[in-house]
């Protein structure tokens, strides 16, 4: 139970600094029983793409590896500090902006099943060295500490109903950077 902990730890702090689908497909296949697919998709992702982690983010990885002295860890590169949130979050998106009404519904009505208590939407501005583009970010604060298998029901009905691959983040009481300002957004749900 360790290693899910530290893999939802680690999702959450790569959350904006790692492309949306890349980190859907480590939170998904580490809840689906494939941590070996997870692992190898996390690590060829931070080395392919030069995304840098710092120590504590490197030793937290580490500890969830079956192999600690993996070669594809030691090539990902070491920073002082976790970089700043590569985003603006705002309450209201552009006048052309996708209509999010139907995944709105869609993650109220389910939210409930899955524990949740508050459900946030935000409209999400890359900045520069932003790995995504523009588009509605959804932050759902639940009571339990499962925090993987919410986002994947989740993430799964937003997909097979409507389509829709929003990013979704599934939050307990502590916040990353990046959930913590797509957070500031108004409530559109609450238990």
């Amino acid at each position: 139970m360790q290693t899910y902990a530290t893999v939802t730890d680690l999702c959450a702090r790569f959350a904006g600094r790692l492309e949306d689908d890349v980190l859907r497909s480590v939170r998904e296949d580490y809840f689906g029983g494939e941590p070996a697919q997870a692992e190898a998709t996390l690590l060829l992702t931070l080395a392919h793409e030069d995304i840098a982690i710092t120590q504590e983010e490197h030793d937290l990885v580490q500890s969830s590896l079956d192999d600690p002295h993996s070669p594809d860890l030691a090539a990902v590169r070491i920073i002082a500090a976790v970089p700043p949130v590569p985003y603006r979050f705002s309450a209201i998106g552009p006048a052309d902006a996708p209509d999010p009404s139907r995944a709105d519904r869609m993650l109220a009505d389910e939210a409930a099943r899955y524990g949740g208590r508050v459900l946030r939407r935000a409209w999400r501005e890359p900045l520069a060295g932003a790995p995504d583009v523009a588009k509605w970010t959804y932050v759902l604060q639940v009571s339990g500490t499962d925090l993987l298998g919410p986002f994947a029901g989740l993430s799964a009905r937003l997909w097979v109903t409507l389509r829709e691959k929003w990013p979704l983040e599934v939050v307990g009481t502590r916040l990353s950077p990046y959930q913590a300002a797509a957070s500031v957004a108004p409530r559109i749900w609450i238990a």
